[in-house]
């Protein structure tokens, strides 16, 4: 039998009529510019930003043409101008700036919060370690947490016959229960393990707390501490407009009896620039303790 390439005349190509397929080369691409990449971050989350500037300022211009004695974004800006020329002015104990007013809930803030931090942390860990002190001070726990900031300035005023130690009071007592709940959390959610083996080697209360409990639970705490501060400073400005004094709170309430709405509306944006930034503070301090970073 014949050979098929033979029988059907197809010539057999010899090894110098072999022609390689040649491929197109493809270009690679080029990597983009290292700076490119930061510009394109920003540029992502700054855009969508600006936009939500742009609705809330055409949002707050149609309230106001459609409302009367409500400020444009235009008068309010012209108003902030002035008021932040001197925010620092002093004209006695109850006209002073928006800055001293800012700086004296600041302190007020403070010393609450301190408090509250020197009572409930300590208090979260003996809470999340021994089941008794839990199971008898989770019911008055639960029961006072819900209520609200404003009930407790009265009792305040009555235990402390004034109004400065009332308004840290209120700060004090308010801020507390996010402490005291996360660290004990934290307490509860430590591995057995590790309290067997400290359990094993005999090591001390102290010696538990400070090498196995403090470090594990350092970021529960940290989650405790910047709600709470969020907390304090949302309970500050209620209480301000309550006792008086120098405060941005009764700074607002005074603007209002002066029916300065415009500087109203610039303390509403101060106060919210100041709580974002303590938070943001906060949250940074918690990333850098985090086990996750290291």
């Amino acid at each position: 039998m014949k050979n098929l390439a033979e029988r059907i005349d197809i010539p057999t190509p010899t090894s110098a009529e072999i022609v390689p397929l040649k491929i197109p080369a493809t270009a690679k691409p080029q990597p983009k510019p290292r700076w490119n990449l930061p510009l394109q971050s920003v540029f992502r989350r700054a855009v969508p930003a600006a936009l939500g500037l742009v609705l809330t300022l055409v949002i707050w211009q149609i309230a106001a043409l459609n409302s009367k004695g409500f400020p444009t974004p235009l008068a309010t800006w012209q108003a902030a101008l002035t008021l932040f020329a001197d925010p620092f002015y002093s004209a006695g104990p109850n006209d002073q700036g928006i800055g001293w007013n800012v700086l004296a809930s600041l302190q007020r803030v403070a010393t609450g919060f301190g408090l509250a931090a020197l009572v409930g942390i300590p208090a979260g860990f003996l809470l999340g370690r021994f089941a008794f002190l839990a199971n008898m001070l989770n019911p008055i726990i639960s029961l006072l947490r819900p209520v609200s900031p404003l009930a407790w300035l009265p009792i305040g005023l009555l235990l402390f016959q004034r109004a400065e130690p009332a308004s840290t009071w209120t700060i004090f007592i308010c801020s507390i229960w996010p402490m005291i709940l996360n660290t004990a959390e934290g307490v509860t959610r430590i591995p057995q393990d590790y309290l067997n083996v400290a359990r094993v080697l005999k090591l001390s209360e102290w010696t538990v707390m400070r090498k196995i409990l403090f470090p594990a639970v350092l970021p529960y705490v940290l989650t405790g501490v910047r709600l709470s501060i969020g907390i304090a400073w949302l309970v500050i400005v209620a209480a301000e407009m309550l006792t008086g004094g120098v405060g941005i709170g009764f700074w607002i309430w005074n603007e209002w009896n002066n029916l300065n709405v415009e500087n109203i509306i610039i303390a509403i944006i101060v106060i919210g620039v100041v709580g974002l930034l303590l938070e943001q503070g906060l949250m940074l301090l918690a990333k850098r303790f985090s086990y996750q970073n290291r």
